[in-house]
């Protein structure tokens, strides 16, 4: 017949108490007390880097929109608005935007503006052609100046 295993049989080890800590011999090493850290001095927040922009970075962003409601958005909620081409998505824009601007991006929400027909001239029908446009959320404490020369 085949030979049953017997269980193992497990050590138990007590508890350390304090009885048992104090009990100790005195030549014990007295507790090392932790090192002190050196005061950490405040860093100026890092600069990110981003890559160097590429031809299609600059078809991606098609031009700034400006109008009052942009600008408003600009100077108080730090949001920019562009036009940006028709194919791209959220991800072209926010990579495209932090590499031609140098600038961190929070947030990409994008708008697909529908084309108009319009009267020219009272007798002459004419169209208005649509665009896509992005508005970009920038990282706090960051700017970007869309009017430079």
């Amino acid at each position: 017949m085949a030979a049953k295993k017997k269980p193992e049989a497990v050590e138990e080890t007590a508890p350390v108490t304090e009885t048992a800590a104090a009990e100790t011999p005195a030549t014990a090493e007295p507790a090392k007390k932790p090192a002190r850290k050196a005061k950490a001095k405040p860093e100026a927040p890092k600069k990110a880097s981003f890559a160097k922009p590429t031809a299609h970075d600059f078809e991606v962003i098609v031009a700034p929109l400006i109008t009052e409601k942009t600008m408003a958005l600009m100077q108080n909620a730090n949001k920019v608005t562009v036009k940006v081409a028709q194919h791209s998505n959220k991800v072209e824009i926010k990579e495209a935007f932090q590499r031609v601007f140098q600038v961190k991006v929070t947030d990409v929400k994008v708008v697909n503006q529908q084309g108009k027909t319009t009267t020219r001239g009272g007798r002459y029908k004419g169209t208005i052609p649509g665009f896509k446009k992005a508005i970009v959320t920038i990282a706090e404490g960051e700017a970007i100046d869309l009017f430079r020369e």
